[in-house]
Parts: C-alpha cells; structure tokens; sequence
C-alpha cells in the first residue's frame, strides 16, 4: 500500500508547525513554558531567535510548517520507494 505522499506532507507540516505555534503562544502566558524546547528550535532555524514575541512565534511557525512539509514528503517517498522495492523482490 502506498502512502499518499501530498497528504502525509500536509498532515506532517500541520503538526510539526502547530506544535511550534502552540509551545510559543503558550510560552507567551507562562513565560518559563517550553522554553528549552525554543531554544533548541532557535539553535536550528536561522533567524529564529527564541521565544522573544510574536513575531517569533510567526517565524518558528512558518519554519516548521515547511519542515515539516518537506520531512512528511521525504517519509512517503521514501516508504513507497522501499514498500514498491521489497514487493516486487517478495
């Protein structure tokens, strides 16, 4: 069965995007919330410079939304190469 790779790049891109804006907003309210967690994300995406507004918030998000777009394509391109692989050898 092959994974359809759109759907799983969407899927993946919501998640990984909505988490990060989930763990700023909050960060926001309670101001120690998630904070390493930022911080790790900051020490990856340039130009994010950890929970520092807002405007943090958008760039972290719009990161992990391509992130996360692109890892989810990568996981089903690579699945269905793998999947198409091992039924044609088994």
């Amino acid at each position: 069965m092959a994974l359809n790779i759109k759907a799983l790049s969407v899927t993946a891109a919501v998640l990984w995007g909505g988490s990060l804006f989930l763990v700023g907003v909050v960060n926001q309210i309670f101001a120690n919330y998630g904070e390493a967690w930022l911080s790790l994300a900051a020490s990856i995406y340039p130009g994010y410079d950890g929970p520092t507004g807002f405007g943090s918030i958008i760039v972290v998000t719009l990161y992990g939304l391509l992130d996360g777009a692109v890892g989810g394509a990568v996981f089903a391109w690579l699945y269905n190469l793998v999947a198409t692989r091992r039924e044609s050898t088994g």
